[in-house]
């Protein structure tokens, strides 16, 4: 493309892994022009470059970052749309990149809010998530290999001791046999060495929490929530004043049951686990320390704890989702308001 095109309103965006569809639609709806482009700098500032300032749909996804940030450079307009709120997309039975690209540029060429925009977080939360996604991935592993090397020794009749996982090699290597230690032996010394990548990001993460976010001191107070959990919380959600009410922090992290209310129905529903899975992961182990019957007392584990006693089956299950929800609110409330963590707040 060589001329400038003055009449494009909207343009959408489908973004792979090696290359994207665009189609524009001008102020009519008609579309105007429509191709594919390589998933590079110079491939995006050479096809966009040329627009006039435009407003410019893509979905959130694991390169929508970078080219968010080179289009807004250029002077366009960019949405992020969330594609688990925009089921015209998730949900589309003529689903291809054209498709796709089309209904992002009509969707926000008509109303930009039907997209359930994002916002990207900035450079220095990214990099601290890289560390703690990072961390994650190590702990992963390690957890893996263990339970290999468990399902294993099975085989033989031997079942390795608990074991915390700093001590797991330690004291698999007393349990297991010398005639069955050689062959494991490399998957021990692995584990050993993940191990030991693992406590330097703890003191990574404790080093970043106290030097960039004096938050996280006050939000790990709250029993139950340590150093990762509360500097997970923060950088995740990047900007406290992204909620108008503290609230919304549980159902952004999809902690709020799905709803499918009709007439006279109300049917209960399971989360709708939106949002960041991993920072939902922590809570829900947090909620679990909340509950353990020598965690401190406070008022939110004795609600969770008559959740439990509501009876069947699932009620310890659905009362620690329910608390790991009171947790989103309660760690974001501190964290806008300045506030020391009370056990018993006043009403």
């Amino acid at each position: 493309m060589t001329d400038v095109i003055t009449t494009v309103s909207a343009i959408g965006i489908d973004l792979g892994d090696r290359d994207a569809y665009y189609v524009c639609l001008d102020e009519g709806g008609v579309n105007v022009e429509e191709g594919r482009v390589a998933m590079t700098r110079v491939a995006f500032e050479r096809t966009f470059g040329s627009f006039e300032p435009t407003r410019i749909a893509i979905e959130a996804g694991a390169q929508s970052r970078w080219v968010a940030q080179l289009l807004e450079e250029m002077g366009h307009e960019v949405i992020v749309a969330n594609p688990r709120q925009v089921s015209l997309i998730s949900a589309n039975t003529s689903k291809n990149d054209p498709n796709d690209a089309e209904l992002l540029a009509r969707l926000a060429r008509v109303d930009p809010s039907l997209l359930s925009p994002l916002e990207h977080r900035g450079d220095a939360e990214q990099r601290v998530l890289l560390a703690i996604r990072a961390r994650a991935q190590l702990v992963k592993t390690r957890t893996a290999l263990m339970h290999s090397a468990r399902g294993m020794l099975k085989s033989f009749g031997l079942r390795l001791p608990q074991a915390h996982s700093e001590d797991f090699v330690e004291r698999a290597r007393q349990a297991v046999p010398a005639e069955l230690l050689s062959p494991l032996e490399g998957l021990f010394r692995i584990v050993g060495e993940v191990t030991k990548e693992i406590l330097k990001y703890d003191e990574l993460v404790e080093e970043i929490a106290g030097k960039q976010y004096p938050a996280v001191q006050r939000l790990r107070e709250v029993p139950g929530v340590g150093t990762l959990t509360a500097l997970t919380f923060v950088t995740t959600l990047g900007d406290p004043g992204r909620f108008a009410k503290s609230r919304d922090a549980g159902a952004f992290l999809g902690l709020r049951p799905r709803q499918r209310q009709s007439g006279g129905q109300n049917p209960q529903l399971n989360i709708t686990k939106a949002g960041d899975i991993y920072l939902r992961t922590l809570l829900v182990q947090s909620a679990h320390c909340v509950l353990r019957q020598h965690a401190p007392d406070t008022a939110l584990k004795r609600w969770g704890l008559k959740l439990c006693e509501r009876g069947g089956a699932n009620a310890k299950k659905r009362a620690i989702v329910a608390v790991a929800r009171k947790l989103a609110v309660l760690l974001h409330k501190l964290w806008v308001s300045g506030e020391a963590f009370r056990p018993f707040p006043a009403h």
